[in-house]
């Protein structure tokens, strides 16, 4: 009992070294191990689809973002952590998966909450099989276009430090656990995978509450026939994922430059609109003190100023509504980079194809968003798994 207890402790003062919220200025080191770490003392990754977020409903307010752009990136960036987390050296496989699939040793779920070309805003929760939360954070940057330069000589993208605060922050809470704890998340992981495959048979062996904790009950033999089918099957869940992995990987490079072009260009067009909205600004807060000045000489003066002053009136009166046209007509020229930002933004729209694979000499085709096509996968997954065993299985 002592030792659960120290163990709880440790996994507490791990998880609170990692803050709700993180600003990430300038350069983040990835954090690598001392040495190369054994294969049982790796986790799988499995990093979900992230959730677009919300845009602001008035246009003006969302500068030309658009749905179609926010779920490309919600395509996008998962694998730009999953690639940094690869190069970590901390983790077994990291795949990027459909939301809600189940089975994963660590899962890392992400929301966009902003992400304009300058700003980009991530609220990152990861938590492992056990349903045991590790940490939930917001993670913040900027940049200038002159980070955007730098990053393109680097070959790298310009919010890296952001994916590399996130990687090492997962690290730091990988390190707190004990090897038991590793092998626990990973008998968990597979008895969840079993369960949602057969449930009859595997749910005595695990314990959820409501809140989506899991704790193993017993663990079934290991030369039982319905185990090892369930492994085989699993083996065959993970290359589907891959395969998805392959068509996120070609989304992925296919997306970079373009994607690269629209963040820098759409930043140029905001700073253009700011630089124009200033002088705008300052055109009309001119143009009105001169009107202002001529109306306050007619009203004020005598007839001998009024007379000497005539001139000079006119010209206040002409060319403070010269300077409030020409702001004006700022502001139409700052509709047209809202426009052109619009017009970017709706170029991107990523439709999944459809998926043909080959299970037991039968070609299937799955079809709609990875979410869909990973869905009819299990239901395929699950009929194959009760014509083999003979057990009803649920396919719903």
């Amino acid at each position: 009992m002592r030792g659960l207890l120290l163990g709880a402790l440790v996994l507490l003062s791990g998880c609170s070294t990692i803050a709700s919220h993180r600003s990430v200025d300038g350069e983040v080191a990835i954090d690598r191990p001392v040495g190369e770490l054994s294969e049982n003392q790796l986790l799988d990754v499995w990093i979900e689809l992230f959730e677009p977020g919300e845009l602001p409903v008035d246009e003006d307010d969302a500068q030309g973002m658009s749905v179609d752009i926010r779920e490309a990136e919600a395509r996008y960036l998962p694998m730009l952590l999953r690639d940094t987390m690869e190069k970590t050296g901390y983790w077994g496989a990291v795949r990027v998966v459909p939301r809600g699939t189940e089975g994963g040793e660590v899962l890392v779920q992400g929301v966009i909450l902003a992400s304009d070309g300058e700003r980009l805003q991530l609220k990152i929760t990861a938590l492992d099989a056990s349903g045991r939360e590790w940490f939930s954070s917001t993670y913040d940057a900027e940049v200038s276009l002159q980070a955007y330069q730098a990053a393109e000589q680097a070959g790298r993208d310009v919010f890296q430090p952001l994916f590399n605060a996130i990687a090492n922050d997962l690290a730091i809470y990988r390190a707190t656990l004990a090897p038991k704890d590793i092998l626990t998340i990973r008998r968990i992981a597979g008895l969840r995978f079993a369960t949602d495959l057969a449930p009859d048979v595997f749910r005595p062996y695990l314990q959820g509450d409501e809140e989506g904790h899991f704790t193993i009950v017993r663990l079934p033999a290991g030369e039982d026939p319905m185990v090892r089918r369930v492994n085989a099957i699993r083996e065959r869940d993970f290359l589907l994922i891959d395969t998805l992995n392959g068509h996120f990987d070609n989304f992925y490079q296919s997306m970079r430059e373009p994607y690269l072009q629209w963040r820098k260009t759409r930043l140029e067009e905001l700073e253009s609109m700011r630089a124009i909205q200033r002088e705008a600004r300052n055109r009309k807060l001119i143009g009105a003190a001169a009107i202002i000045g001529a109306i306050a000489i007619e009203a004020l003066g005598g007839n001998s100023t009024r007379a000497s002053t005539g001139t000079l009136r006119n010209v206040m009166v002409v060319g403070g509504a010269y300077a409030l046209k020409t702001g004006f007509d700022k502001d139409s020229e700052t509709t047209i980079h809202r426009d052109a930002i619009k017009e970017l933004g709706d170029s991107f729209a990523a439709e999944t194809r459809p998926l043909v694979v080959e299970v037991e000499g039968q070609t299937h085709e799955l079809t709609g968003s990875a979410e869909v096509q990973y869905a009819q996968w299990r239901a395929l997954l699950k009929r194959i798994y009760a014509a083999e065993t003979g057990l009803p299985g649920d396919v719903h």
